[in-house]
């Protein structure tokens, strides 16, 4: 991919040690909440955030709920989409 794909974007997600995307799910309170954590975001976390809601979830905002939690962190809630996120993840060169 050239450079120039990199540099549009505001944010980075870096692999972690084992080669993987840093997306975790969470699952609490017998299987009734389901969230989705995307850890070690550097850059504009509020940006990805924006770009996950407007291209991934557009057809889905009622109920998903994305959150920013202090500065590298975002937890999405509201359903069971974490290879939905990984795919797209994938999709943007991460």
């Amino acid at each position: 991919m050239s450079s120039s794909f990199f540099t549009r974007l505001s944010y980075n997600i870096p692999r972690n040690s084992r080669g993987s995307l840093p997306v975790y799910t969470d699952i609490r309170n017998g299987g009734s909440k389901y969230t989705i954590s995307i850890r070690n975001v550097q850059g504009k976390v509020n940006s990805l955030a924006n770009d996950l809601k407007q291209s991934l979830f557009s057809h889905q905002t009622s109920r998903l709920k994305v959150q920013v939690i202090g500065q590298r962190h975002l937890v999405i809630s509201g359903g069971r989409w974490k290879n939905d996120v990984i795919n797209w993840l994938t999709s943007k060169g991460f």
